[in-house]
């Protein structure tokens, strides 16, 4: 079902979200309503820096149970986590068993930060710590960032497009509204869309430690370290992760029965060109006002919006400046956002498709998860409406944004409606 303008209207029609603490997506939703973190203390190691560190992990996965011996002797785990999260979606969205011959009107594209580092971590490692003179001869199709979105398209012959993102914490955000301008325009009827990472090897955990960035905690406050807009806030959470959206044009979902969990309405992408760490105000009003003229909605209609919220001081204040301006402060002022980040971490270039895929989920349900851990306001970061303490019922809305605003100046902003508008 083509819009007036003959462009193709692009909807989701499954999710999924892998989340450490387990379960459904439908319980990872219910975790972020309940405010229940998924950090813990994760620990350094004898390479430590100092003790253990707030972190968003995973327990030993039997990825061979679940994929086989043959896909991990060929995967990193990020990919295999990619590959669990679009069998996930790809279930939820009914669609069936591939056919042997890849479909060439289905693609993918995939988000992430860092691809298979952790192999070449591990091959670093051994390579100059254990004196290993030869490392495994899949060590390069094991890390190559594209190894996530090649292991997908084999596994449902997607025979379309296949395109990776590596645009740091907009890597998911930007691959699913690439997709979406795939089906919109018409080249293809069904794109998986997502992203993965697993940002916790040790190489990382010290880069990341150097730009003093990363927040502090201990055994007992761990749970609490994100604290999106709080005035003790102390820097980011990093997290493993992955979560997918199936999207599909309103004809294609139609002509095969599927549900309908929402519409991608828009997406609106902008450069600040100004700072490769410090966020710019102006760059985010850019990607909000895209978003919006794409979805052909205005300001007034937007009912939720999933804040970029990463718990940095600088970034969440002028993330609301840029709510702010883009809205007006009038309007703001009754605007609900929350960030979720305080649950579920930064799982850095999967991290826009966990927060689309709950921010589909908010606006399905009418539901809006809190910003858990808010107990007092920062001044710098008031003027919206900030959904604290508890989930919010909101039957009412009819669209919302996700943001995704990434270190390089890279901005995307997702703009969702209700199935039935």
């Amino acid at each position: 079902m083509a819009d007036p303008t003959g462009q193709q209207r692009v909807v989701v029609t499954g999710l999924s979200i892998l989340d450490p603490l387990g379960g459904t997506t439908e319980a990872v939703f219910e975790r972020a309503l309940a405010g229940q973190s998924s950090v813990r203390p994760y620990p350094y190691g004898d390479e430590a820096v100092g003790g253990c560190t707030p972190a968003v992990f995973f327990d030993p996965i039997d990825f061979e149970a679940r994929l086989g011996k043959a896909t991990c002797r060929t995967t990193d785990p990020f990919a295999r986590l990619a590959i669990l999260a679009a069998d996930e979606a790809w279930q939820h969205a009914q669609l069936p068993t591939p056919d042997e011959t890849p479909n060439p009107r289905a693609g993918i594209h995939w988000g992430t930060a860092l691809g298979g580092i952790n192999t070449f971590e591990n091959g670093y490692r051994a390579f100059w710590k254990e004196g290993r003179k030869r490392l495994s001869p899949m060590s390069v199709v094991m890390g190559m960032n594209n190894a996530a979105a090649s292991q997908i398209g084999i596994r449902f012959r997607l025979g379309g497009v296949s395109v990776t993102h590596s645009v740091a914490c907009a890597s998911a955000a930007i691959a699913i509204g690439e997709a979406y301008q795939r089906i919109r325009d018409g080249e293809m009827d069904l794109m998986v869309a997502g992203g993965s990472d697993l940002p916790l090897g040790i190489g990382v955990l010290r880069a990341w430690d150097a730009m003093h960035m990363l927040a502090p905690g201990d055994d007992e406050s761990a749970h609490r370290a994100c604290r999106p807009f709080h005035p003790d806030r102390r820097g980011l959470v990093l997290a493993e992760g992955a979560a997918t959206l199936v999207l599909e044009s309103r004809e294609h979902a139609e002509r095969r029965g599927a549900t309908i969990l929402a519409e991608l309405a828009g997406y609106g992408a902008s450069n600040d060109a100004n700072h490769v760490v410090r966020p710019d105000h102006r760059g985010q009003v850019r990607a909000i006002h895209a978003a919006l003229n794409d979805a052909g909605l205005d300001p007034d209609a937007i009912g939720y919006i999933n804040a970029h919220g990463t718990a940095t001081t600088e970034g969440d204040a002028i993330e609301v400046h840029a709510i702010r301006e883009s809205f007006g402060d009038q309007r703001a002022k009754r605007l609900p956002v929350s960030a979720t980040k305080a649950v579920h971490g930064h799982a850095m270039g999967a991290t826009g498709a966990i927060e689309a895929a709950l921010t589909v989920l908010a606006l399905q349900q009418g539901k809006l998860p809190p910003t858990a851990h808010l107990d007092q306001l920062d001044p710098t970061c008031d003027g919206v409406d900030l959904v604290r303490d508890a989930a919010r019922s909101a039957p009412e809305i009819r669209a919302a944004l996700s943001n995704s605003f990434a270190f390089g100046g890279s901005n995307a902003v997702l703009a969702f409606t209700r199935a039935e508008d």
